[in-house]
């Protein structure tokens, strides 16, 4: 392994003491991880906080086998150790990664293949914010998606930290853009990232409002974090030939729905999860990004929504913001 500066046997970590609420994450000393053969080493100096971190801290969503326990699926800062096998990467290069897990602490090791460069002039708190929801909205929205310019894309919780990035990333590659979201600021917020539509779930009937906007034909692709009773109107929703991508389910896994829009509308309906994938996979969403999004970031024509940031210390109060459903974009966490 080679390093640069002194690394510390020990490091500040935030772990989950025991499933339930906010307060359940606790600072604690923790063994710096060691890199091993196509790992590097970061020295972080912001994590990003997801959904899927509050899924882990209330016990519903375990890591991977041979992930860290520690959550935190993205962060950025400073490549401090390498592992055998690395070619790209150097002692201090500064860099944003997508992490198994570990994220909340001083410390993580990634694999080399899910590490990028910092895009031009961003900060690291800007940085931390991107690995997650590019990644899963680049291989969703565009991948198994298949959003072609000219075509119509719906994508529900528009305000949120992959709602906000699919907008811009939508709007950028040609698309025209439907979004829900919970209020009128939200809705304002999509808007001036590039949306053409916003639809306030509480106030508007969804599947009338796209109806409306594409004349009737519906939407080409939907992005979908909800779920439970969103399947069935999601089929209503969508045009002929729609791809229904699944990415969460935050209204819940069971759902009925009328099967028979799948065959006249010859519509497909998948999805997926980011996390438990392959290095190799994950190495190819970055090779996928860094020439097609990486321009983009760097002349802001596309950027990381920040909502707030809290010191890792306080990482309970990012839980607690994220649960309580007001912020639009990104939680960060300032590790130093």
């Amino acid at each position: 392994m080679a390093s640069g500066q002194k690394i510390p046997a020990r490091m500040t970590a935030i772990a989950i003491s025991a499933p339930g609420g906010p307060r359940v994450l606790k600072p604690e000393m923790r063994d710096v991880p060691q890199p091993g053969p196509g790992e590097i080493l970061i020295k972080v100096h912001a994590a990003g906080v997801n959904r899927p971190d509050v899924q882990q801290r209330k016990g519903v969503y375990p890591p991977p086998p041979g992930a860290s326990d520690l959550p935190g699926l993205e962060a950025s800062g400073e490549v401090a150790a390498l592992g055998d096998d690395i070619s790209r990467w150097r002692i201090g290069d500064r860099v944003c990664a997508l992490t198994p897990g570990g994220g909340y602490a001083e410390y993580v090791k990634v694999h080399a293949g899910s590490v990028l460069p910092l895009p031009a002039g961003f900060t690291h708190t800007e940085a931390a914010a991107v690995p997650e929801n590019y990644f899963t909205v680049w291989h969703n929205m565009f991948e198994r998606g298949g959003l072609k310019k000219g075509e119509t894309l719906l994508v529900h919780g528009g305000s949120s930290g992959i709602g906000t990035t699919a907008i811009q990333l939508a709007a950028a590659f040609g698309a025209y853009v439907i979004t829900t979201a919970g209020s009128k600021e939200k809705c304002d917020a999509c808007l001036r990232l590039g949306a053409d539509r916003a639809i306030n779930y509480r106030e508007e009937d969804f599947v009338a409002a796209v109806k409306e906007a594409t004349g009737g034909k519906g939407a080409n692709v939907i992005l979908d974090m909800v779920g439970g009773d969103y399947v069935a109107r999601n089929y209503e929703a969508a045009a002929v030939e729609g791809r229904i991508v699944q990415i969460a389910l935050q209204a819940g896994a069971v759902a009925s729905a009328d099967f028979s829009k799948i065959m006249v509308k010859r519509l497909t309906h998948t999805g997926s999860t980011l996390r438990p994938r392959t290095v190799e996979f994950k190495a190819a969403i970055a090779a996928a990004l860094e020439a097609q999004v990486w321009p983009l970031l760097g002349t802001r024509k596309v950027a990381p929504v920040m909502d707030m940031i809290f010191p890792l210390s306080e990482a309970w109060r990012a839980h607690e913001r994220m649960e309580e459903g007001e912020h639009i974009g990104k939680i960060v966490l300032d590790v130093g």
